[in-house]
Formats: structure tokens, sequence, C-alpha cells
């Protein structure tokens, strides 16, 4: 027997759960300089439980080719992958804002 998502009722392999939520968060790319000069692209502002924060920085880290970390619910690449990472959170399906 399948197992059922307990947010919207749906069986695990039709679960939207994830889909609405992606499309509900607005990702916020920035850049930071931290010690030696080094720069941090850091995308916050996905809120949302039902996203996997940590599989998301996976992508991420894989896509840009760039080392990274999870801090709280921000992730951190290293490097300035402004561009690469806003075009890879597009095709996940979330709404991005660069600044």
């Amino acid at each position: 027997m399948a197992a059922i998502c307990n947010i919207c009722g749906l069986p695990d392999e039709l679960c939207i759960c994830q889909e609405i939520a992606k499309e509900q968060q607005r990702a916020i790319l920035s850049t930071d300089r931290r010690r030696y000069g080094k720069i941090v692209t850091k995308v916050e502002g996905i809120e949302d439980s039902a996203i996997d924060i940590n599989k998301l920085a996976k992508i991420l880290k894989n896509k840009c080719a760039a080392g990274g970390t999870v801090k709280g619910r921000t992730i951190e690449l290293q490097g300035d992958h402004k561009k690469k990472a806003a075009g890879v959170l597009k095709n996940e399906g979330f709404n991005v804002e660069v600044r």
C-alpha cells in the first residue's frame, strides 16, 4: 500500500506539497565578502519546512561546481555564482530575487 502525505492527503507519488511550497517561496540571492577577500553567494528566504534544504544545497553545489554549506535555512556557496544559481533555482520552480 502506498504511503499517504499528511498535508495534502495524496499518495507520495502524486504529492504536490513541495511544488506548491516552491511557488510560494522567494529565494533571495546575494553575495558577501568574507575573510581574505573570499566571496560567498548566499541563498536565503526559503523558509517552508516542506522543502528539503539539504537536497537543494546539493543540487546547487553540483550545478555551480562549488563547495558550500547550509547554516539554518541559508545556503552558502563558495564563490560568486548568482547568475548560475538563479538559473538553477528558476528551473527548480522557485521565484528568484537577485540583490
